[in-house]
C-alpha cells in the first residue's frame, strides 16, 4: 500500500515536530552523531515522505516508487526517524542508533538490512552521480518514477558533484530533483569561509539546471517548490533550500559546533523542552 500523502501544512508541521523529538532522543541514546544538520533538514524530509514522494512503507522495493538518494550521509538520523514515522519500521528501533548490531549505523548502509534505503552513503559528493545513474536507467526503461537527491552545501565543494550536474543536464534528465541543504555551515565553520560557493544559483543554472529557491524550514514554501519542480521539462531541477542548522532548538540554532555532536541526557531534556516551547 502506498503512503497516504497530505498537503496540510499543520499536519506536516506536527509530523516534523515528532521527528525532531525522535532525532534528539535517538542521538542522546547513541552518544554520538550529527544533530545540527538532521534538525535543519527535518522539514525537507517530512515534506518529501509525507507529501511528495510516491512510496510504500509496506513494500520498500516497490518498482514504481520514487527514489530518495541521501548524498549527505551523516544526517542519517533524520532519514531514519522519518522512515520510522512513515511506517518502515518501529519508532522504538531508533533507540538502537549507532549501537553494535543495529540496522542504523552512523551512515546509511543497505547491507545492514534497514528498509527504505537506496544508497550506502558516507563519502560526500557521490550521491548525485548515483542519482543521475538511476534517472538515466528510469528513462531507458521508460519508467515514470522520479529520483530525488539531498545534498549538503559543504559537499558542493567536491568536483564530482559538478560532473554529475553536467551529465544530468546533457541527458535532459527532467526526472531528477536535487535538494541542497543551504544552511551555510560545515564542520569547520561557514561554507563561504572554507570554500566560497556563491553565487550558487547561478552556478547550477550555468550547468543547465532549473533553479528554485525556498526557505527549507517553511513547509508551505517547500510544498510550492516541489510542485513547481514537478512541472519542469527537458532539464533537471535543483531546489536550494535555505535551512538553519539545529532548527527548533534555539540554544544550538546556526551553531556549527553542533554539526557532529550528540546531546547528553541533561542536554536532551533541555532541547526537548525548547522544542516544545518553540
Amino acid at each position: 500500500m502506498q503512503q497516504e500523502r497530505t498537503a496540510d501544512p499543520v499536519k506536516l508541521q506536527q509530523i516534523a515536530h515528532a521527528i525532531r523529538r525522535s532525532v534528539i532522543t535517538s542521538l542522546m541514546e547513541a552518544g554520538s552523531g550529527h544533530l545540527g544538520g538532521s534538525l535543519g533538514l527535518t522539514d525537507v524530509f517530512t515534506t518529501l515522505y509525507f507529501s511528495v514522494l510516491n512510496h510504500a512503507p509496506g513494500f520498500p522495493r516497490w518498482p514504481g516508487r520514487d527514489r530518495l538518494v541521501l548524498s549527505v550521509g551523516h544526517v542519517a538520523p533524520v532519514l531514519y526517524a522519518t522512515l520510522a514515522h512513515a511506517g518502515y519500521f518501529s519508532v522504538d528501533e531508533l533507540n538502537t542508533l549507532r549501537k553494535q548490531g543495529s540496522r542504523m549505523q552512523g551512515h546509511p548502509g543497505r547491507d545492514h538490512g534497514l528498509p527504505g534505503l537506496e544508497l550506502s552513503a558516507g563519502s560526500l559528493g557521490q550521491g548525485l552521480s548515483v542519482a543521475v545513474g538511476m534517472a538515466i536507467a528510469a528513462k531507458s526503461d521508460m519508467k515514470d518514477h522520479r529520483v530525488f537527491c539531498v545534498l549538503g552545501d559543504g559537499e558542493l565543494q567536491e568536483g564530482s558533484v559538478w560532473e554529475a550536474a553536467m551529465a544530468a543536464a546533457h541527458h535532459k534528465l527532467d526526472n531528477i530533483i536535487a535538494v541542497v541543504d543551504r544552511n551555510g555551515l560545515q564542520i569547520d565553520g561557514k561554507t563561504e569561509d572554507v570554500m566560497k560557493l556563491e553565487p550558487l544559483g547561478d552556478k547550477w543554472a550555468a550547468f543547465g539546471w532549473r533553479v528554485l529557491h525556498c526557505d527549507g524550514n517553511d513547509i508551505p514554501q517547500l510544498l510550492d517548490a516541489f510542485d513547481r519542480a514537478a512541472k519542469v521539462r527537458v532539464k533537471p531541477t535543483v531546489i536550494i533550500a535555505r535551512t538553519m542548522m539545529g532548527k527548533g532548538v534555539r540554544s544550538i540554532e546556526n551553531n556549527h559546533l553542533w554539526h557532529g555532536k550528540a546531546p547528553s541526557a541533561e542536554q536532551a531534556k533541555v532541547f526537548l523542552e525548547e522544542l516544545e516551547n518553540n
